[in-house]
């Protein structure tokens, strides 16, 4: 593949536009045609969804140039070229999905408006007052905010380049106006015992502030976790797709559906998921409180997802396009906060499985006990195009007992290959700690298109394994619908 063919923007194809505009339009007028469907913010964010999909599908390669004149361009080190390619495209992708997510306020409360305009109207009798829903406004816009924050503090990660030690509390203070929020609302602090440890502990444990700090960690973990697993083409962005589109799954199975039906699981563990069934309300069963909240989850995830798909298409190898730490700063931070406002961040890190194992195994490097470069991308082989595991020499200082403790035992998972001083038989390096160099040394050399997919594979995988644990195994440690 030549340079220029290799750089030349992805065609955009003018069929696209002409039927998803009009799609998308319909899907927005329709909430204010009478009668009106009994969802009717529902079908706006589907359609700003499909307006996120086109406006990052044509907004990206547009304002391509106008980065690379501002010095935010950078070389693709996976690549045998070297010409610049425009870097924190991300920003592009955060400002089209915050930006539709302010226009859709009205959608979200448009119920509440109608009731609360009506009630105004009429002379009131008595105690009953219709008093509109402060409190979900105030949820969506400390939401909103949080969101603008993690946008910001990502494009400053890419313009100052900071360090990973430095970099991981930074999604705390992009909590902030969350934690606010659900404090001043009183939020709940109590969590459900599993059922083997309640004979100790009870039924509820009240953590208090301890609780607090759970979901500020949450927002941090969500955001670094798919910020560490990057340095391939179409790596932070398809994480992102594969965990938004499981999060919609898993909320639709929250909404009101006027049919049933049953999904079986394996092994026998349980009867399987059944949905719909009682009020025709899904796995809800009748709770007016679950379906407003995975409705808020949906209201934020379907743009999302529209955004990163629009994206995907020119961050695909060879990508035209990188995201930069501000995509997954936003991406991470918007999952943070449907798992915290919505309530099921237990569900959130199931999802997360891959990322998880990945941060786990980072942890040396991340910490300090294992040399950690500034790019822990795989190594490019020219010659043959493929991919290689990178290593981490230890050039500056010896390793310790403790190191090498912990790299002989994930040499023994067959996590790393570590390589010895024929002279003096001390540990000379290792391959870098992140599950894409596990992928290589397991499976070996590959393209970067096909690692790509391999990563993807595992994240659907992944989430396959979520669900079978939220819907399958939780039932024997909970009882209810514990989330």
């Amino acid at each position: 593949m030549t340079q220029v063919q290799a750089l030349r923007p992805r065609p955009l194809p003018r069929a696209l536009l002409i039927t998803l505009a009009p799609t998308a339009t319909w899907f927005l007028v329709r909430p204010l045609i009478a009668p009106a469907p009994a969802l009717p913010a529902l079908y706006a964010a589907f359609g700003l969804s499909i307006y996120a999909f086109l406006s990052s599908l044509y907004l990206v390669p547009a304002l391509g140039p106008t980065f690379i004149r501002a010095n935010l361009k950078g070389r693709d080190l996976l690549k045998a070229y070297d010409t610049s390619i425009p870097e924190s495209q991300g920003l592009v992708c955060a400002s089209i999905y915050i930006l539709l997510l302010i226009l859709f306020t009205p959608y979200a409360f448009s119920e509440s408006i109608t009731t609360h305009h009506d009630a105004a109207q009429k002379s009131r009798e008595g105690l009953v007052v219709n008093e509109f829903p402060h409190h979900q406004l105030a949820v969506y816009l400390s939401s909103l905010l949080s969101l603008l924050m993690a946008t910001m503090l990502g494009f400053l990660d890419d313009v100052f380049d900071i360090r990973w030690r430095h970099k991981l509390p930074i999604p705390i203070i992009a909590s902030i106006p969350l934690l606010i929020v659900y404090y001043s609302e009183r939020g709940a602090t109590d969590v459900v015992v599993p059922i083997p440890l309640r004979w100790l502990l009870g039924t509820l444990i009240n953590l208090g502030p301890l609780y607090y700090a759970y979901m500020s960690l949450l927002s941090t973990f969500c955001t670094n976790s798919i910020n560490i697993l990057a340095g391939i083409n179409g790596s932070e962005v398809s994480q992102a797709v594969v965990i938004a589109v499981s999060v919609i799954l898993n909320d639709l199975l929250f909404l009101p559906w006027a049919f049933g039906f049953r999904i079986p699981l394996p092994l026998h563990v349980t009867e399987g998921v059944k949905v719909g069934g009682v009020w025709s309300a899904g796995m809800a069963y009748g709770s007016r409180i679950l379906v407003e909240r995975h409705l808020f989850s949906l209201y934020f995830m379907l743009p999302l997802l529209g955004v990163c798909l629009g994206f995907m298409y020119h961050n695909w190898y060879p990508a035209r396009a990188f995201p930069g730490d501000t995509l997954c700063y936003v991406t991470g931070m918007a999952f943070a906060v449907v798992g915290i406002q919505a309530h099921y961040s237990k569900t959130l890190l199931l999802f997360f499985i891959p990322q998880i194992f990945n941060f786990v195994l980072s942890c040396p490097q991340l910490f300090g006990l294992v040399p950690c470069p500034r790019h822990r991308v795989p190594r490019f082989d020219p010659e043959t195009q493929l991919l290689h595991p990178s290593r981490a020499e230890f050039k500056e200082k010896r390793p310790t007992a403790l190191t090498v403790l912990v790299l002989r035992v994930l040499s023994a998972l067959g996590l790393v290959e570590l390589a010895f001083d024929e002279r003096t038989g001390e540990l000379a390096s290792t391959t870098n700690l992140t599950i894409l160099n596990v992928f290589l040394l397991r499976l070996g050399p590959m393209r970067e298109d096909s690692l790509t997919r391999v990563l993807i594979a595992t994240q659907v995988c992944g989430s396959l394994v979520a669900f079978f644990i939220r819907y399958g195994l939780a039932g024997l440690v909970y009882d209810g619908n514990r989330r």
